[in-house]
């Protein structure tokens, strides 16, 4: 009895051990990966998976933006529309529904109440799937150049690691940040991603603007 005991409990201890060297590993190889993209970028989850990045609450439905509208256990109701230039939808039973300006938030309280008139007690999710309204545009020596949405606050630095990072040849001092004309001037700012990450130039680091465009050369 006293052996077999004994038995139980080494066997536990290995499973034990097997579980938390497992878990180390699991735990430790995806931080190194995220720490720094290729050529030492920045770098983060969804630049991996290449999904939309999450959109803020407070994100205001525009022009040709993707929602996608479920109610729940009504799949005849539920439907993945784009928002019209006249900032109108169309929904099975009710028809034209106004969502520009709105958030997500807003949207489903007006799908809901008008439901109410066909079911009970609807229940209604809205998420923005896809954003064409709001985007900026990042090109030159990073890993995914191109057309990114803005589905909240975004800065310079947040935009490049969405990006996937840097490639081997950027020239990381010589960033330059082109927003929107004001005046018939488009402003053109300069950003050295040197002294942004050690706290130097953090004026550099603005919030971006629908229309901007960041050059890696």
């Amino acid at each position: 009895m006293l052996r077999r005991t004994a038995d139980q409990l080494i066997l536990i201890m290995i499973l034990g051990l097997s579980c938390a060297v497992a878990g180390f590993a699991q735990n430790a190889l995806p931080a190194s990966a995220d720490a720094a993209g290729p050529g030492g970028g920045l770098s983060v989850t969804d630049a991996h998976t290449n999904k939309m990045p999450a959109v803020s609450p407070e994100y205001r439905v525009g022009e040709a933006d993707t929602l996608q509208i479920t109610v729940w256990k009504e799949p005849d109701f539920s439907k993945t529309v784009n928002v019209r230039p006249d900032g109108m939808i169309s929904l099975p039973l009710i028809g034209e529904v106004k969502v520009m300006g709105m958030t997500s938030g807003e949207i489903q309280d007006v799908v809901a109440s008008k439901l109410k008139a066909y079911l009970l007690n609807p229940l209604v999710t809205v998420e923005i799937t896809e954003i064409k309204s709001r985007r900026v545009f990042i090109t030159g020596e990073v890993v995914r150049p191109g057309l990114y949405p803005l589905g909240g606050p975004t800065t310079v630095l947040q935009l490049i690691a969405q990006s996937g990072g840097f490639t081997p040849f950027a020239k990381r001092k010589g960033i330059v940040v082109l927003c929107p004309a004001v005046n018939g001037e488009v402003q053109k700012r300069p950003f050295n991603y040197t002294e942004v990450v050690h706290g130097k130039a953090p004026e550099q680091n603005v919030l971006l603007t629908p229309g901007c465009t960041v050059v890696v050369p």
